[in-house]
């Protein structure tokens, strides 16, 4: 069995389980894909693991798939939110995709002083989260929180999760991730396109669980620093080792 297409559903899965797909999930297999009866489909929902289900009915609007054995275990992602300011559209798109693809649990929007987007579709975020994690072969999709003030954030911040704060103050300064971040539960926090400001920099500096470090000898943009970080700390601490 044989599967080309990987799908996101809503529904528990277990083999011998049937799926009802929605208009739009319809479309997309059988309008766009042009799937028939018969055809076989990878199916996950973030909880049961990926399975391998048969198309039993195609329709224009509807369908039904039949699950028929596990192809991959759930493979949970290592303990990491990224916790960043959005910015413009595409770029915040493109951040919380890769954020996604990346292997982040959690994917955390806040408002901060420069903050340029005050509002998000926080559905519209999710469903690139699923997205990305279609196409990139995960189990797991990472939830995309609701917007949260800065200082809210902080105020009501876990107290065995630690911060990897990317500081653009420190730009030039010897890359020192190793010895930053280390073991446990941590969040990465990535600023606006005009940085954090010296309020929000001086609270996370005396913040108990906050480390800062430096991205390296140029200041990068908030979707680049993005990237960086979560690519540096999955190399030290993830699942990238």
């Amino acid at each position: 069995m044989k599967a080309k297409i990987r799908l996101y559903v809503d529904h528990a899965l277990a083999a011998g389980q049937s799926i009802p797909l929605t208009k739009e999930q319809a479309h997309y297999l059988f309008g766009v894909m042009r799937l028939a009866e018969g055809a076989f489909v990878a199916l996950f929902n973030g909880r049961d693991g990926e399975y391998i289900a048969r198309v039993a009915e195609a329709g224009k609007r509807r369908g039904i798939l039949v699950c028929e054995a596990q192809s991959k275990p759930l493979q949970m992602p290592p303990d990491v939110w990224l916790c960043f300011a959005p910015i413009k559209k595409a770029r915040t798109d493109f951040i919380v995709e890769k954020a996604a693809e990346m292997g982040a649990a959690r994917i955390c929007p806040m408002q901060t002083e420069f903050t340029n987007s005050e509002r998000i579709r926080r559905d519209r975020l999710q469903a690139h989260a699923v997205e990305a994690a279609e196409q990139c072969g995960g189990t797991y999709v990472p939830e995309v929180a609701e917007i949260e003030r800065f200082g809210r954030m902080l105020d009501n911040w876990p107290d065995d999760r630690h911060i990897l704060f990317c500081d653009e103050a420190l730009v030039g300064d010897k890359l020192d991730f190793e010895s930053a971040a280390k073991g446990g539960k941590w969040a990465i926090f990535i600023g606006p396109e005009g940085g954090f400001s010296d309020a929000e920099r001086t609270r996370l500096g005396a913040h108990p669980l906050a480390r800062s470090i430096s991205l390296g000898p140029r200041i990068l943009r908030a979707d680049t620093a993005a990237v960086a970080a979560l690519t540096l700390w999955q190399k030290q601490c993830g699942d990238w080792q």
